[in-house]
């Protein structure tokens, strides 16, 4: 780079300043947070690394020096974008991993879940594997990740991807592999929610208001007198 094009000593403290700017509003968005996703942390962390970017070219271009500071990039982790531009559709993957820290404290919360629900037969509060299920078909995710403290779990790390699709899937199209690279042998328990498990209910209803149908009518048909139906009855 030739002398002309340097940039002046002016602009490299400017851009010094820019950063200490930056990073007295990114630590006073991060003490107002809301939560984890605060926009206003994110937006603060983008502005701390734009000007920190600035401030280590032109200290590179002027001093011929380097700050100890590395922002990574988004490329660094994901391939460049070459999905729908105005998507139709989400999928939200999310995992987060937990350790068994205090497995009676486990147990203990599942034996509670258990006694509410007043469930017969052999209990499943009684092995780990077992209070998993009821914890997880009793509580949802979120829930449990912000009192897993309360269940003996531990935190360990997390991920929510969200990818953009032209149109929705199929419902029950992707319910019988939906994470291919999961050991269906190591999968503690899963809960389903589908518009397809629906549509089975009310096929089963359907076919329950034909047989009575028909059972009435056969009844008319002997001239027989009708019983108040059971208000159960359907």
């Amino acid at each position: 780079m030739s002398d002309a094009a340097q940039p002046t000593a002016a602009e490299v403290r400017a851009a010094a300043e820019a950063v200490k700017t930056a990073l007295d509003r990114h630590l006073a968005a991060v003490e107002r947070r809301s939560g984890e996703d605060d926009p206003a942390v994110y937006e603060a962390f983008n502005q701390l690394a734009a000007a920190a970017e600035v401030y280590d070219e032109l200290l590179y271009d002027r001093y011929d020096e380097v700050t100890p500071f590395e922002i990574p990039e988004a490329e660094d982790a994901l391939p460049p974008y070459a999905g729908p531009e105005e998507p139709n559709a989400l999928s939200v993957l999310i995992r987060r991993d937990y350790a068994v820290a205090e497995p009676q404290r486990l147990l203990a919360q599942a034996q509670r879940i258990e006694s509410a629900e007043g469930e017969d037969g052999a209990p499943a509060s009684g092995t780990v594997h077992g209070a998993l299920g009821l914890l997880f078909g009793e509580f949802e995710p979120d829930e449990i990740a912000s009192r897993h403290k309360e269940f003996g779990l531990e935190e360990g790390d997390s991920t929510l991807w969200v990818t953009a699709a032209d149109e929705p899937a199929e419902p029950g199209e992707w319910l019988e592999a939906p994470f291919e690279q999961v050991d269906p042998q190591q999968v503690v328990c899963r809960f389903d929610v589908s518009a397809v498990f629906d549509d089975e209910i009310d096929d089963e209803d359907d076919e329950e208001g034909e047989d009575l149908e028909d059972e009435l009518d056969g009844d008319l048909d002997e001239d027989q007198d009708l019983e108040p139906l059971d208000a159960d009855r359907r």
